[in-house]
């Protein structure tokens, strides 16, 4: 008998192609979007949706009650909505935390808690650490949010692992990127225009997971039934803060690029004074306070030992093969 799925998000850039592998998987997959939300890479005819307000308990619980009574639950949910820009700090916490919270204490009101309940967080729960000797972040150390966002996705975390046998699984990828990606498209754009902006001067080690990569991740926990567990997740490299740019403009064919190091201090400035525009203005901005402290910190190390030796995962994309794929797919869908 065939899985049902649900995958909350689903209009998003992750989201979207943990879809698309849930139907490659024979699943019965359902796609839980806003009634606002573009649908352009959900148009698999096999895809089925489902509206669920998470911040309006009174109305949730009308809504999964409802789903309930004419479909039953779902076998697996995988949790990946939530928000990655806000104008107000206090929106990641209830975009994050509280519609999670809602979501899971209205599953088990209605008793649909599933047989696994994946949570897609960050690896920015720990914040900026190791940053003298860029030890790898692994299990054993102390979460150091330093964002609101991470914040936010560390306050999800701590309430899943509170919850006495509830069956979480928790990832926490590094940098995503893919095709339909969009902030690291930004920079791509600023490439091909013949700019290229770093930022500090101190040595930066970075890290990288290819969507699809961290998608076969997510399945592979589904199907070795693994509960309790939280998996940090990149492609196993550690790259210079240069790499990135240099194999984009390898792959844009060499282009001329005027490369500035933007000292930290005057990025900081400027991030304050995009967020504060961007208030006033009632539209986010790319560059913000959370923004500054992301590209600030110079340690993306992290352990995926554990995700090698228990999920058998074995990345098929280095960074090199994933640019590669992108640049050639932003080619042909317009972007560039």
């Amino acid at each position: 008998m065939e899985k049902k799925i649900l995958v909350t998000g689903a209009s998003g850039f992750i989201g979207s192609f943990l879809v698309e592998e849930g139907l490659k998987r024979g699943m019965n997959v359902w796609a839980c979007v806003r009634r606002t939300s573009s649908r352009k890479y959900l148009s698999d005819a096999r895809i089925r949706f489902a509206e669920l307000d998470f911040t309006d308990t009174d109305r949730l619980e009308s809504q999964l009650a409802a789903h309930k009574r004419e479909h039953g639950g779902w076998d697996y949910i995988i949790h990946c909505a939530g928000v990655t820009k806000c104008l107000h700090k206090s929106d990641f916490e209830m975009g994050n935390y509280w519609a999670t919270r809602n979501f899971i204490e209205t599953l088990t009101r209605q008793e649909m808690i599933p047989e696994r309940f994946v949570f897609v967080s960050s690896l920015s729960v720990f914040g900026a650490i190791h940053e003298k000797d860029y030890t790898p972040i692994c299990e054993q150390d102390t979460p150091q949010p330093n964002t609101a966002y991470g914040i936010s996705k560390l306050h999800t975390e701590d309430y899943l692992k509170s919850l006495s046998g509830f069956p979480y699984v928790i990832f926490r990828p590094t940098g995503v990127y893919g095709p339909r990606e969009r902030d690291y498209f930004l920079m791509i754009k600023s490439i091909s225009r013949h700019f290229d902006i770093a930022a500090g001067f101190k040595r930066q080690d970075l890290t990288f997971v290819y969507v699809a990569d961290l998608v076969q991740a997510v399945y592979s926990a589904l199907a070795k039934g693994v509960v309790c567990r939280s998996y940090f997740v990149s492609d196993g490299q550690v790259y210079s803060s240069r790499t990135f740019s240099d194999l984009v403009r390898k792959e844009l064919g060499n282009p001329w690029v005027i490369r500035f190091i933007c000292p930290l201090a005057l990025l900081r400035v400027i991030s304050f004074v995009a967020e504060n525009v961007s208030r006033l203005s009632g539209k986010t901005s790319t560059l913000n306070g959370d923004k500054y402290k992301i590209m600030k910190q110079r340690n993306w190390r992290c352990d995926i030992t554990p995700l090698v030796e228990e999920l058998d995962y074995r990345p098929r994309y280095s960074l090199e093969k994933g640019v590669k794929e992108i640049i050639a797919w932003y080619k042909k869908e317009g972007w560039l």
